[in-house]
């Protein structure tokens, strides 16, 4: 686990390959050194540049990177984990390659060398890497197939193509980030985070998840290619409880196979079914008393008993603390430090958390993430199902002549019991159903974000809509939950989760795995019918009835708690500070906002008429990163779009 940075100046028929800026390429390692403490490398020639920093996790001693071949003609620079590292090595020791370490980076190397591309569609893993075969002349970049480890990329004006594993390696490089994305910065007030490809920057891209681009010296930047799609379901179990037993032991696989480590090893345990599983499977492999951590809240959001708990039901060594409450306004503008780009996740603040309380004890932790993206656990999964039923009940053109007027009149009541709160309920079932599983996950409506850009930004946007990568991704003929899980694999998974755990365990020097996003278990997941995820108005059924005879029944039985802390009373005590914030240069100077529609946002939170307090954050979260990023980044009231 670690990070790593390149430059790749393209040759022509006319000239010879550049030599690379060896300080700019230090310049861009050093940007990211938290991401490897443990060691750092470099490997330049004539044409490319290799930077490094590695967390040292696997053959501690011989694990130096880049890593090169026998004869150094293809170099790597590798972050992630290969789990099937052993059989692919055996398996390359019979066709006669020569191994020079241990490490799971090396059989990547030979693996192109016998293999070529088709080495991706044998890692068994989540990883980023850069590649550079020297006597092909080629540089290959690839990414994971769910998207768990991070690459950017970015041709500078100078016309050498930068990459690395955070926004932060590409600032440093001179034309990159002189110029925001306007459509970004919509999408991130739409959904929290900026989807990929994009990035904030116009400039830079996103590598999305199970793509790779093979880049040749002296041809154009070639696209993205995707190399994996998620499989056709197979025949599904005949019940239940064979489903259960079935994913009982496909789990205990994937714990097993994290769990091959040089260094210490634990988990995050939050006292909720997905993490309790993963810590009581992951006690029964462990050579030792497997660590367990938790982290609280004063209030209504602390955990640790519940966890402390099932530690002690596991016999795992716990940790916890208990996080003071830190000052909303400052959390907010901290973002931009940590994620390089706007993202308004705020369970990311309890996730850097635990991952830094987590880094006393270990280097490597195991985490429940994905179990509701697989297994139907968010409870919008259970509302759009509601939605869609109510719409085949009703033709599209009753709904819109009927429910859509309802919809817009009825009073938006924040503060009312939940049944009395229908606006939403009934706009998501006036539209059809990709519209509607967009607004679900919406952080500001159409109306009311456009309400809050100047006619300026209005006009830069030139129709583009952030709904439409949620209609590409929704299968109108799929059932309604496989089609909501399938549009948050491809947006919401990588886009927010993942980039949440990889930024903040990273920043804390900690690798986190995911059992339950093996691949593997991911496919044969999605292949269940809905009533095996759904039932009686519960989530995630076939993984509750699988870790049954694991967990106490006070666990299996708690009802789901978001990893966050509640913001919006705080938010109402510090409106003062709040509307001097917002109000102030870093958003205003832009040009792209109206001051006097925030400036009303502010007061209706104060007053208590409506509950703005999480679009509040988010648009803190983007006045932190204008403040910290935007003094080079935009012209005062002129952004520019780059053809």
């Amino acid at each position: 686990m670690c990070g790593f940075t390149g430059l790749f100046a393209p040759r022509t028929a006319r000239c010879d390959a550049r030599d690379i800026d060896t300080a700019l390429l230090h310049r861009m390692t050093a940007a990211i050194a938290h991401r490897g403490p443990d060691d750092e490398g470099f490997h330049t020639e004539p044409g490319i540049g290799l930077g490094f920093r590695r967390l040292a996790i696997i053959d501690l001693a011989a694990g130096h990177q880049p890593m090169a071949n026998e004869d150094g003609t293809v170099t790597i620079a590798f972050n992630g984990e290969i789990y099937n590292f052993q059989s692919l090595r055996d398996e390359l020791l019979g066709l006669g390659h020569v191994f020079a370490t241990h490490c799971d980076t090396e059989v990547i190397i030979h693996g192109w060398e016998s293999w070529g591309l088709a080495v991706l569609d044998r890692l068994d893993g989540f990883f980023a890497f850069a590649l550079w075969d020297r006597q092909q002349a080629t540089l290959l970049l690839a990414r994971d197939r769910l998207g768990k480890k991070p690459l950017y990329y970015g041709t500078a004006p100078d016309g050498n193509l930068a990459f690395g594993s955070e926004l932060a390696a590409l600032t440093p490089v001179p034309g990159l980030t002189d110029r925001l994305d306007p459509a970004a910065l919509e999408d991130y007030l739409a959904f929290g985070y900026v989807p990929d490809p994009a990035s904030i920057y116009q400039r830079i891209r996103k590598l999305p998840p199970a793509h790779f681009m093979l880049i040749e010296a002296g041809a154009p930047l070639p696209p993205p290619r995707r190399y994996w799609t998620l499989p056709e379901p197979t025949t599904p179990p005949a019940s239940l409880d064979e489903a259960a037993a079935d994913l009982r032991t496909r789990l205990d696989k994937a714990v097993a196979a994290r769990m091959i480590a040089d260094v210490p090893l634990g988990a995050f345990l939050s006292g909720g079914v997905d993490s309790s599983a993963i810590v009581a499977l992951a006690a029964r492999h462990a050579k030792s008393p497997l660590q367990s951590f938790t982290i609280g809240f004063p209030g209504t959001t602390d955990e640790r008993a519940t966890a402390a708990a099932m530690a002690e039901h596991c016999g795992a060594l716990h940790t916890s603390e208990v996080v003071a409450p830190t000052d909303v306004i400052d959390a907010a503008r901290h973002q931009a430090e940590v994620f390089g780009e706007p993202f308004g996740d705020h369970s990311s603040v309890p996730s850097l958390a635990v991952a830094r309380l987590a880094r006393a004890g270990v280097k490597v932790a195991l985490s429940g993430d994905g179990g509701d993206e697989v297994f139907g656990g968010y409870r919008r999964y259970r509302w759009h199902a509601i939605a869609d039923q109510a719409r085949r009940l009703l033709p599209d053109r009753a709904r819109r002549a009927l429910l859509a007027p309802i919809a817009a009149a009825y009073p938006k009541l924040d503060r009312a019991p939940a049944w009395l709160r229908a606006k939403t309920t009934l706009t998501e079932i006036s539209l059809d159903s990709a519209h509607g599983y967009y607004r679900t996950l919406c952080k500001l409506q159409d109306t009311e974000r456009r309400g809050l850009m100047s006619p300026a930004l209005r006009s830069l946007l030139d129709g583009h809509d952030p709904a439409a990568g949620i209609i590409a991704a929704l299968d109108t003929d799929a059932d309604p939950l496989r089609a909501a899980q399938m549009v948050d694999l491809a947006t919401y998974l990588p886009g927010d989760i993942l980039v949440k755990v990889d930024r903040t365990s990273m920043r804390s020097g900690v690798e986190v795995r995911s059992p339950l996003l093996d691949p593997a278990l991911l496919a044969w997941g999605m292949g269940l019918p809905p009533a095996l995820k759904l039932r009686a108005g519960q989530g995630k059924s076939v993984l509750r009835a699988a870790v049954a005879p694991l967990l106490p029944r006070d666990v299996l039985d708690r009802p789901k708690q978001g990893f966050v802390a509640p913001i919006s009373a705080e938010l109402r005590r510090a409106a003062p500070r709040l509307r001097g914030t917002l109000l102030g240069a870093a958003m205003l100077d832009t040009g792209w906002f109206d001051g006097a529609a925030i400036g009303r946002m502010i007061d209706q939170h104060e007053s208590g008429q409506h509950d703005h307090g999480w679009k509040l954050w988010h648009l803190l979260v983007l006045e932190g990163f204008l403040a910290r990023h935007a003094g080079a980044a935009m012209p005062a009231a002129t952004p520019v779009l780059v053809a």
